[in-house]
């Protein structure tokens, strides 16, 4: 199934400026990582959703592996999938649990797929770390893409469906205390994104990824202490514990308790028809942020017990 004609449909509905996308400021960080800046790609290409690397037939080989760790071990449930638009670009926007074995990205695809088909584009915004040897490989075809300003704006104006986490691995260790809590480090470079390419917001928010470990701390003093801040493109060091490991700093990461992931996908925004034709970026997103909590609370009023559910 392809998308591209229906791209004049979505621009009527949000503004009418598909084709002419501006690139995204220097200093919007919707990459993975907490510290990573969108920059110009060297030698990456993405041409979607026709032409580029994400492969349609490996999805549906893998997804059957995909549905049993995500249904079986963590029993998802996802809650208004149809809010993502059913046809055309959108950014979705979500919390990120779970640390290095974050399962947010497998348990919206399964529930992407589900509803729309393997051959409909989705696209994760990830660190270009990810993409170093042969995970390269694997990366590609699953549909992670760089978050650099070319491929971030390129991707959203094909029509294609796009996850970001904007708070990167601050929001994927935060400590559990906090594991209720929507922060995304103060990143609002997703509000430039959506409007650049302009296409609607879709905010999701999950509970339970959290709780497939004890997250202690971020260790944001232990990085800079240890020197390797810049190296890592990372300013935290985390300490967590779990099986079967102890406690460890991240890595090796420690087999994750089969804790109930419970997501929802809030209705779209359109940013414009919401906050005008020169939105304050700030104003989106304290809003964005406000809409999300509010759900996550509610997930978490309806939830018995940590890890059950």
């Amino acid at each position: 199934m392809r998308t591209r004609s229906n791209i004049g449909q979505v621009r009527t509905n949000y503004g009418g400026n598909m084709t002419t996308v501006r690139t995204v400021d220097s200093d919007v960080e919707i990459a993975e990582p907490e510290a990573v800046d969108l920059q110009e790609p060297e030698d990456y290409d993405v041409t979607p959703p026709s032409g580029g690397r994400r492969d349609p037939e490996f999805l549906e080989r893998v997804m059957p592996l995909l549905k049993l760790a995500v249904k079986g071990w963590f029993r998802s449930a996802v809650e208004g999938i149809d809010n993502v638009p059913a046809v055309g670009g959108a950014l979705l926007v979500s919390n990120h649990s779970g640390g290095l074995l974050a399962m947010d990205v497998p348990v919206i695809a399964v529930a992407f797929a589900e509803r729309f088909g393997v051959e409909r584009p989705l696209y994760t915004l990830a660190h270009d770390m990810l993409f170093v040897g042969p995970a390269k490989y694997l990366m590609d075809r699953a549909g992670f893409v760089k978050a650099d300003r070319k491929t971030a704006a390129q991707v959203l104006r094909s029509g294609a469906v796009t996850i970001v986490f904007p708070g990167g691995d601050y929001d994927a260790y935060r400590p559990t205390a906090e594991a209720n809590t929507i922060d995304f480090a103060g990143h609002t470079g997703y509000v430039r994104a959506a409007l650049e390419a302009d296409v609607p917001l879709v905010p999701v928010v999950s509970i339970g990824g959290q709780e497939v470990q004890l997250f202690l701390t971020r260790g944001e003093g232990l990085m800079e202490r240890l020197g390797m801040a810049k190296l890592l493109r990372s300013k935290i060091a985390p300490i967590t514990f779990g099986l079967p490991f102890g406690f460890t700093l991240g890595v090796p990461p420690n087999f994750p308790l089969p804790a109930k992931i419970s997501t929802r996908v809030l209705e779209p925004i359109d940013i414009r028809a919401e906050f005008g034709d020169d939105p304050d970026i700030a104003e989106v997103d304290r809003e964005v942020r406000k809409r999300m909590q509010t759900a996550l609370d509610e997930l978490a009023a309806a939830r018995r017990f940590p890890v059950l559910g």
